[in-house]
């Protein structure tokens, strides 16, 4: 969520604190029973697109199955905006040890959002963006097969915890080889722009392998991502295709009187739609609604930029985090930080450079980058990530309050 000049209370940090299962739970080879565990809070927060906000939280871990979780959120703002979203994560079937199934939706009414739209698609439109009613939704299913190689060798709900296994760079003995399948529908509708494509489906197909030593904390190894997406735009029938490529790298540093761990982390991401140019029988270019595009800007990558700021055909990011852990922990004896387990926290600083074309070009994409520089705090929460930060660009600053490392 994007705070900007707003405040959060506690309670909106303590929704986060119980959506995985601990590492302490489990063993990498067997899978023991466990009673589901259910936790619920409530929240609030205010924001500059919403208002105040009040909601609530809950999430059933163990939820049928060891390695399963159900998480579900909803909350009202003072000016009548809202959001729902459920999930259900890492369930598998009967006979199918190697594959895990999740599925999420998404449901969001905003009266004051601000959506920046690319001049393809709406013309003569400021940087200043549009300022209108959206309504937005999603409904993805993800089926993933874990190859059984590296952690994968016990079965794909075993792949989720931490092995003591040393990184290697053979993906045959080291991290987790995965192919994942995710039909989506996706959904965008604003009020001052009734004419643009508000509707796409289709299905994004990931080779991935995680070969990182800790998906929460990671200190060395990396993990690559290829995703396919292939979709159509359902009020004209206009299909699409593109493609997105990340590859992280950490790097660990010596330890010294005042850090317990020092970081280097490394990542880059290049993507494209190869379709953008073509027109299909009707004469319609072969290009995604700017919701379904690539961009940059936002929690994840250009954080100094509102979320989808910049939106195109190719997009490419640079970015590089010095992340360090103090020996000095004084969460743990905070209050309400005392009710849970807070191993460590972590504080961070970054530098970001990205660029959106229109042509897939690499001396284009690297001309005029946009450039982003921050902080921020970061801490584990009952084996949650939650991070702070404050980002800094050329049209000024954003305050980031999320979930889960950027990379």
């Amino acid at each position: 969520m994007r705070i900007g000049k707003s405040w959060i209370t506690v309670c909106s940090l303590l929704m986060l604190m119980s959506m995985s299962v601990k590492a302490s739970e489990l063993s990498p080879v067997s899978l023991p029973e466990l009673s589901a565990d259910f936790e619920a809070v409530p929240f609030a927060f205010s924001s500059d697109n919403m208002g105040v906000a009040l909601g609530g939280a809950g999430v059933i871990k163990h939820a049928g199955q060891v390695q399963a979780s159900v998480f579900g959120l909803g909350l009202y703002s003072s000016n009548q905006s809202w959001v729902n979203y459920i999930g259900a994560y890492h369930y598998q079937l009967p006979k199918l040890d190697s594959w895990l199934f999740s599925v999420e939706y998404y449901q969001g009414h905003y009266t004051e959002a601000n959506y920046f739209l690319p001049s393809y698609e709406v013309p003569n439109l400021n940087d200043a963006g549009l300022l209108t009613i959206g309504d937005e939704a999603f409904a993805k299913l993800h089926a993933k097969y874990v190859l059984p190689w590296g952690k994968g060798r016990h079965g794909a709900a075993r792949s989720l915890f931490p092995s003591q296994q040393p990184i290697s760079w053979d993906p045959r003995t080291s991290g987790v080889s995965s192919i994942q399948f995710t039909p989506f529908w996706q959904k965008r509708e604003l009020q001052l722009a009734p004419e643009m494509i508000s509707e796409v489906q289709g299905i994004e197909i990931e080779l991935a392998w995680d070969n990182r030593n800790l998906g929460r904390n990671s200190s060395q190894g990396g993990q690559t991502r290829f995703k396919w997406i292939l979709g159509e735009n359902i009020e004209d029938g206009v299909n699409w295709a593109r493609w997105q490529l990340q590859q992280s790298l950490f790097i660990p540093l010596d330890s010294n009187q005042w850090m317990r761990q020092r970081i280097i982390a490394l990542d880059f991401f290049i993507a494209d739609t190869p379709t953008w140019d073509q027109t299909d029988s009707d004469n319609d270019w072969q290009r995604p609604p700017s919701f379904a595009a690539n961009s940059l800007g936002g929690f994840e990558r250009l954080r100094g930029y509102p979320t989808k700021r910049f939106t195109g055909r190719s997009a490419i990011n640079y970015t590089a985090e010095y992340r360090v852990q103090p020996h000095w922990q004084p969460l743990q004896d905070l209050p309400l930080f005392n009710l849970y387990q807070v191993p460590w926290w972590q504080w961070v600083i970054f530098a970001e450079v990205g660029k959106v074309t229109n042509e897939f070009s690499f001396s284009e994409l690297h001309q005029d980058m946009a450039w982003s520089l921050g902080g921020g705090i970061r801490f584990e929460v009952e084996s949650v990530v939650i991070r702070a930060e404050f980002a800094q660009s050329d049209e000024g600053t954003q305050t980031w309050v999320m979930i889960n490392q950027p990379f």
